[in-house]
């Protein structure tokens, strides 16, 4: 096979998770709900923080930029799937999947390292009660994001760097609905020994160093909870951590479940598959989790939406008729 360099290659085909004709409608409408739903959910969370006085606290500022986070992934990815979809195509250009990949690696990584500063979060609200809001100042926050976001552009940008010097061979097919780095690494027909192992130290240095960080949090918390003499007042403390421990739990249990797939078989299809649970699913979910799991963030809603003002306004026509 003839190898080109980036001046050569003009498109990569994403084949998408099946071939088949007549799925693709199923799997567009899928999709596109799924989309719908996350970009709607998550845009409800930002609204009814920054709207909601009760909700300016640093808790609730990570979770509303874990939102936005979410919404940019997805969008990332679905969107030019549902294009391609719509079109009948399965064409990216180099620059658009070059594109893709950066802000791909962007935001995945931004959603861990995210999720790591929320533990650390929930760790000083517990085991600092006192001096948390001296701790986490609004000034140590914007900081917190600020570095993540630096640090992972940085990042991302190392890992497109390293593509784009590569050259690729004639077959330019995709087996998977967006340009993740491993598959366009695979398609490249110049060595890369240095990708693959910037691949692997990279994600368990990120992966590892937030992992760890996590763990140790919750570790100090429940130990914290641990001494706590009431039985109210340890469900009252753990109760605060329970929305966030679901997002982690799912967060990696989805990206172990890609990581094996993708080691244990040799097809493709099936990693691009399970990808799908950590790409889209997540981010569908994680309002939902907060959502139905957070009794302040359900009143916050219910005030965007003017529920609690039509059922205070309710109850007291009728304690009025009552009385009368």
């Amino acid at each position: 096979m003839e190898p080109g360099n980036r001046t050569e290659v003009a498109k990569f085909l994403l084949l998408g998770l099946s071939e088949e004709p007549e799925l693709q409608p199923l799997i567009f409408e899928f999709f596109l709900s799924m989309y719908l739903i996350t970009v709607f959910g998550n845009l409800l969370i930002i609204v009814a923080v920054s709207s909601d006085s009760h909700l300016h606290t640093p808790m609730y500022f990570f979770l509303s930029n874990l939102s936005f986070v979410d919404i940019c992934f997805t969008s990332t990815t679905v969107p030019k799937m549902l294009w391609n979809i719509q079109n009948k195509s399965k064409a990216i250009t180099f620059d658009g999947c070059f594109t893709q990949m950066y802000f791909y690696i962007l935001f995945a990584g931004l959603d861990d390292v995210l999720l790591s500063v929320m533990a650390y979060d929930r760790f000083v609200a517990i085991c600092h009660p006192l001096h948390y809001m001296d701790i986490m100042n609004p000034g140590l926050c914007g900081l917190l994001v600020l570095l993540s976001c630096v640090m992972m552009a940085t990042y991302s940008l190392l890992h497109s760097l390293m593509v784009l010097r590569l050259s690729f061979c004639i077959d330019l097919e995709i087996p998977h609905f967006f340009c993740e780095i491993k598959q366009l690494v695979q398609l490249a027909c110049s060595d890369t020994f240095l990708n693959n192992i910037m691949m692997h130290v990279g994600a368990g240095l990120l992966g590892g160093s937030t992992l760890t960080g996590i763990l140790y949090s919750y570790f100090k918390i429940i130990s914290s909870i641990c001494r706590i003499s009431s039985a109210q007042g340890k469900h009252k403390a753990f109760s605060t951590c329970v929305s966030h421990l679901t997002v982690v739990s799912l967060f990696y249990c989805t990206s172990l479940g890609v990581y094996l797939s993708s080691s244990t078989t040799h097809s493709s299809q099936s990693s691009a598959t399970a990808s799908v649970m950590y790409t889209v699913l997540t981010p569908m979910l994680n309002p939902f989790i907060y959502s139905l799991r957070n009794r302040d963030m359900k009143r916050a809603l219910q005030r965007l939406f003017g529920v609690e003002k039509f059922t205070k306004g309710h109850f007291v026509l009728r304690l009025n008729k009552c009385t009368s």
